[in-house]
Protein backbone atom coordinates (compact mmCIF):
# COMPACT_ATOMS: atom_id res chain seq x y z
CA UNK A 1 0.00 0.00 0.00
CA UNK A 2 1.52 3.33 -1.07
CA UNK A 3 1.92 6.06 1.49
CA UNK A 4 -0.25 9.14 1.03
CA UNK A 5 1.68 12.01 -0.50
CA UNK A 6 1.50 15.77 -0.01
CA UNK A 7 2.75 18.30 -2.51
CA UNK A 8 5.33 20.72 -1.10
CA UNK A 9 6.52 23.84 -2.89
CA UNK A 10 9.30 26.03 -1.54
CA UNK A 11 11.84 28.55 -2.68
CA UNK A 12 15.53 27.72 -2.42
CA UNK A 13 18.67 29.57 -3.39
CA UNK A 14 19.39 29.13 -7.08
CA UNK A 15 22.92 27.87 -6.39
CA UNK A 16 21.55 25.11 -4.14
CA UNK A 17 19.06 23.99 -6.78
CA UNK A 18 21.83 23.95 -9.39
CA UNK A 19 24.00 21.79 -7.10
CA UNK A 20 21.08 19.44 -6.50
CA UNK A 21 20.39 19.20 -10.25
CA UNK A 22 24.05 18.30 -10.87
CA UNK A 23 23.89 15.55 -8.23
CA UNK A 24 20.61 14.06 -9.50
CA UNK A 25 22.05 13.94 -13.00
CA UNK A 26 25.08 11.99 -11.76
CA UNK A 27 22.95 9.68 -9.61
CA UNK A 28 20.32 9.21 -12.32
CA UNK A 29 17.52 10.01 -9.91
CA UNK A 30 14.94 12.77 -9.56
CA UNK A 31 15.23 16.03 -7.68
CA UNK A 32 12.22 14.94 -5.63
CA UNK A 33 13.91 11.66 -4.66
CA UNK A 34 17.10 13.53 -3.65
CA UNK A 35 15.13 15.99 -1.51
CA UNK A 36 13.08 13.23 0.14
CA UNK A 37 16.22 11.22 0.93
CA UNK A 38 17.97 14.31 2.30
CA UNK A 39 14.97 15.24 4.44
CA UNK A 40 14.64 11.67 5.79
CA UNK A 41 18.36 11.64 6.65
CA UNK A 42 18.12 14.97 8.44
CA UNK A 43 15.04 13.93 10.42
CA UNK A 44 16.75 10.68 11.44
CA UNK A 45 19.83 12.63 12.53
CA UNK A 46 17.67 14.98 14.60
CA UNK A 47 15.73 12.11 16.19
CA UNK A 48 19.06 10.70 17.42
CA UNK A 49 20.49 14.04 18.55
CA UNK A 50 20.42 14.41 22.35
CA UNK A 51 19.91 18.19 22.29
CA UNK A 52 16.97 17.88 19.90
CA UNK A 53 15.45 15.05 21.96
CA UNK A 54 15.77 17.18 25.11
CA UNK A 55 14.04 20.09 23.38
CA UNK A 56 11.28 17.78 22.11
CA UNK A 57 10.75 16.21 25.52
CA UNK A 58 10.69 19.64 27.20
CA UNK A 59 8.09 20.79 24.67
CA UNK A 60 6.02 17.64 25.27
CA UNK A 61 6.18 17.87 29.07
CA UNK A 62 5.30 21.59 28.88
CA UNK A 63 2.30 20.83 26.65
CA UNK A 64 3.66 22.70 23.60
CA UNK A 65 3.60 19.55 21.44
CA UNK A 66 1.23 16.61 21.67
CA UNK A 67 1.77 12.84 21.82
CA UNK A 68 1.11 12.39 18.09
CA UNK A 69 3.92 14.79 17.24
CA UNK A 70 6.35 12.90 19.46
CA UNK A 71 5.22 9.58 17.97
CA UNK A 72 5.66 10.92 14.43
CA UNK A 73 9.20 12.10 15.17
CA UNK A 74 10.54 9.41 17.50
CA UNK A 75 8.30 6.41 16.90
CA UNK A 76 5.67 4.70 19.02
CA UNK A 77 7.96 3.00 21.56
CA UNK A 78 9.85 6.16 22.53
CA UNK A 79 6.65 8.21 22.53
CA UNK A 80 5.02 5.71 24.92
CA UNK A 81 8.01 5.98 27.28
CA UNK A 82 7.63 9.74 27.31
CA UNK A 83 3.89 9.46 27.83
CA UNK A 84 4.34 7.15 30.82
CA UNK A 85 7.03 9.39 32.29
CA UNK A 86 4.82 12.44 31.81
CA UNK A 87 1.96 10.66 33.58
CA UNK A 88 4.24 9.82 36.51
CA UNK A 89 5.52 13.41 36.66
CA UNK A 90 1.97 14.79 36.62
CA UNK A 91 0.91 12.51 39.47
CA UNK A 92 1.38 13.84 42.95
CA UNK A 93 1.30 11.31 45.75
CA UNK A 94 -1.52 11.77 48.19
CA UNK A 95 -0.33 13.25 51.45
CA UNK A 96 -2.61 12.37 54.36
CA UNK A 97 -3.97 15.41 56.13
CA UNK A 98 -5.27 15.22 59.69
CA UNK A 99 -7.85 17.86 60.40
CA UNK A 100 -7.72 17.70 64.20
CA UNK A 101 -4.25 16.28 64.87
CA UNK A 102 -3.46 12.85 66.26
CA UNK A 103 -5.84 11.29 68.80
CA UNK A 104 -4.56 10.32 72.24
CA UNK A 105 -3.72 6.64 72.89
CA UNK A 106 -6.79 6.32 75.16
CA UNK A 107 -9.09 7.71 72.46
CA UNK A 108 -7.47 5.65 69.70
CA UNK A 109 -7.50 2.33 71.58
CA UNK A 110 -10.72 3.06 73.46
CA UNK A 111 -8.94 2.45 76.75
CA UNK A 112 -7.74 -1.08 75.90
CA UNK A 113 -4.12 -1.37 74.76
CA UNK A 114 -3.13 -4.85 73.62
CA UNK A 115 0.16 -6.32 74.83
CA UNK A 116 2.53 -7.93 72.37
CA UNK A 117 4.06 -11.28 73.21
CA UNK A 118 6.95 -13.06 71.51
CA UNK A 119 5.34 -16.07 69.83
CA UNK A 120 8.66 -17.30 68.42
CA UNK A 121 9.93 -18.29 71.88
CA UNK A 122 6.96 -20.64 72.45
CA UNK A 123 7.37 -22.10 68.96
CA UNK A 124 11.07 -22.81 69.46
CA UNK A 125 10.36 -24.65 72.74
CA UNK A 126 7.66 -26.68 70.97
CA UNK A 127 10.14 -27.54 68.19
CA UNK A 128 12.74 -28.67 70.74
CA UNK A 129 10.26 -30.93 72.56
CA UNK A 130 9.35 -32.73 69.32
CA UNK A 131 12.97 -33.40 68.40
Amino acid sequence: MAEEKTRVDFNAPKSLVERADSVVELLDTSRTRLLIDALEDELETLANDEEFRRRLSDAYYDGRVDYNTVETILGREEAMRMKLLRASIDRTPAVPQLEDGLPSDDAFYDGEIAEWTDSSSSESSDDESHA
